[in-house]
């Protein structure tokens, strides 16, 4: 639950800072109807900026329960470790740790955190016959999908 609600602040700070810099950048380029001041008073004085408030609210409650997912791919870890760290050296994630059958994997650059808001971290595990991705949707979607093309490929050799 923790885990969550921290996820949830770091979206809603993500999305205010958006917010903010899309109204500067209308402002600084002179395509705002309002001045800055005009602007502000607006915020704080009507139900328009009220909705966006409370949208931005809404999204950064549910996010942590659609922004992270596990996706699972037909292989084995141990005859596919190589396919698996080139999925994800392709997709700019590297190796941290790989301790009682649970390989997690972060982001490379200081970007890509930024971009993910921290939540770089993606856990691959075996169950059955299936590889499971477990993370932030974004990485794991890319990863899935190399994961897959590279597992097929190989059994195509």
């Amino acid at each position: 639950m923790k885990k969550y609600i921290v996820r949830s602040l770091k979206y809603f700070f993500a999305l205010c800072v958006l917010c903010i810099a899309l109204m500067g950048l209308m402002l600084m380029t002179g395509t705002s109807a309002l001045s800055l001041d005009d602007t502000l008073y607006v915020m704080l004085h009507t139900d328009r900026y009220l909705m966006l408030f409370a949208a931005i609210v809404a999204l950064a409650a549910v996010y942590p329960r659609f922004g992270f997912v596990v996706r699972r791919v037909k292989g084995d870890i141990e005859e596919n470790r190589e396919q698996i760290l080139n999925a994800f050296r392709s997709a700019g994630f590297s190796l941290r740790s790989d301790e009682d059958g649970v390989m997690t994997f972060r982001a490379d650059n200081f970007g890509q955190k930024l971009m993910l808001l921290g939540e770089d971290e993606i856990k691959v595990s075996q169950y059955g016959q299936w590889i499971v991705l477990d993370g932030i949707r974004r990485g794991v979607a890319r990863v899935q999908y190399r994961l897959d093309s590279y597992i097929h490929m190989t059994r195509n050799d």
